[in-house]
């Protein structure tokens, strides 16, 4: 029996649609949003160029194709056993460990550059931002909550955004605390939705998730939980930035597109989930994103 492939990948057997496919490139539509929406916020305040928003695009893809690459290769036995992964690139023969190995060293390399040319600042705080993105590949080894850590990774890209542009910390100090919070409760919100069709491969394995733990229902309740939380975050950036009523439009339609994908998932019924996770989180971002802009440019 064939094996069907997994969504959200390209057809074609060029190397460079493996390599595209070996860090599921479209799913960068996801953060890459949020890492403008920090730089925008920061520019209420601070000049933006050009050469800030390339290094800000480059840092981002080289972390992220560091951090996806790196958990391919860590996870790739475990990716060979669960019929749904096995035909990624590493378990499926076509890409080499060595070769993967590199590609992600590169991007490492690519990603500090690229945060030493922003500033300071973010010089100094990359090889912690590289160790964490890196690091969360190992959690669901030990923690059902690798789903935050997750989370916590993805909120680098605005707070990332907004250092690369300010240089320096948030006024009030909790905007950024509270930014993060928004896309880290987000980030780990979908991930546990995505970690359902999962949980019995998971739990034969003894591999830690929210689902393994609670079960269906629950980890659908914690999911809920942490989108609640994500907009109250983002409401509360909006208090400590001059924003007016497209911030708070953006707010409120996230809150909508969150309360749709949650209807798109049910207990007892899975079917719709690809379209949970990367439709309707794909559209959440870069909507968000354009109030925040449509904000800024108005302002």
């Amino acid at each position: 029996m064939t094996r069907p492939r997994e969504g959200q990948t390209f057809d074609g057997g060029s190397r460079l649609v493996r390599y595209v496919n070996f860090v599921k490139l479209p799913h960068t539509v996801f953060a890459l949003p949020f890492a403008l929406v920090g730089a925008t916020l920061a520019s209420y305040t601070h000049g933006v160029t050009l050469a800030t928003l390339g290094w800000i695009v480059l840092a981002f893809t080289a972390a992220r194709f560091a951090a996806m690459g790196f958990n391919r290769i860590v996870d790739r036995q475990i990716d060979a056993r669960n019929p749904r992964t096995a035909k990624r690139e590493l378990p499926a023969g076509l890409l080499g460990v060595r070769e993967a190995s590199l590609a992600v060293l590169v991007a490492c390399v690519v990603f500090v550059f690229a945060a030493w040319k922003l500033n300071p600042l973010c010089a100094m705080l990359s090889p912690i931002a590289l160790g964490w993105v890196l690091w969360y590949s190992y959690t669901k080894r030990f923690t059902h909550w690798s789903h935050i850590v997750l989370g916590v990774g993805l909120a680098i890209a605005p707070v990332g955004g907004y250092l690369a542009v300010s240089g320096a910390w948030s006024v009030p100090w909790w905007m950024l605390i509270a930014l993060a919070a928004g896309v880290s409760s987000w980030t780990a919100g979908f991930d546990i939705l995505y970690a359902l069709q999962d949980e019995d491969f998971d739990r034969a394995e003894r591999l830690h998730s929210v689902p393994v733990v609670f079960g269906r229902r629950g980890a659908l309740a914690i999911a809920r939980g942490l989108h609640v939380l994500t907009i109250v975050s983002l409401a509360a950036v909006g208090a400590a930035v001059p924003v007016g009523w497209l911030y708070a439009a953006g707010v409120v339609v996230a809150a909508g597109l969150l309360l749709y994908e949650h209807s798109l998932v049910r207990g007892d019924d899975l079917s719709r989930l690809d379209a949970a996770f990367f439709t309707m989180n794909g559209v959440i971002s870069l909507t968000f994103f354009g109030f925040v802009l449509a904000e800024r440019l108005v302002r």
